[in-house]
């Protein structure tokens, strides 16, 4: 028996090509947003190499030194939504139950410091900032954190929208 292998793996290219030419190619672009949640803790330390200092809010800069690493990032995020308040909108984001635990010992644990959150939600530096930086008043223990951001209406929407799509693909992944 002859078996011809050029001809074989012509036979399997051409059939490859009109598959993707049916089928349509997606380099991994759903066009949906995603965006970024990053939660750092404040550092008071002052040890050279275990931290940075990050500039929150653009009308009334407010230099916080916080740690390099994010306690919790939007992999923790089960929801977002806008919240509608006297003073503009503000971030809700409820954590799944590992950020729950870990909100309520960063709560618990540093009292009278500050959260800083980072957050990106385009692909334009424009598109990428820190939000806030919230002081710590009390222990939170239910998994819900609300903030009002240094950020547009328009901005807070990408944000939440993206938050959300990135909850469902994480859902969809588990």
């Amino acid at each position: 028996m002859n078996f011809y292998t050029q001809r074989f793996n012509l036979y399997l290219l051409v059939l490859l090509a009109g598959l993707m030419a049916f089928t349509g190619c997606k380099t991994g672009k759903s066009g949906k947003h995603l965006a970024t949640f990053r939660m750092h803790m404040e550092n008071r330390a002052q040890v050279p190499g275990t931290g940075k200092t990050v500039s929150v809010l653009r009308s009334m800069p407010v230099l916080v030194t916080i740690n390099d690493d994010p306690f919790l990032t939007e992999r923790n995020v089960v929801a977002a939504r806008v919240l509608n308040t006297i003073a503009g909108c503000a971030i809700e984001v409820k954590f799944d139950e590992t950020g729950t635990w870990i909100l309520e010992q960063y709560t618990s644990a540093n009292t009278g410091r500050h959260f800083a959150i980072f957050s990106q939600w385009g692909e334009s530096a424009e598109d990428a900032r820190w939000l806030a930086a919230p002081l710590i008043s009390h222990r939170i223990s239910n998994g819900v954190f609300s903030f009002t951001p240094d950020a547009s209406p328009e901005e807070v929407k990408k944000i939440v929208d993206g938050l959300n799509e990135v909850a469902k693909q994480i859902a969809k992944g588990k």
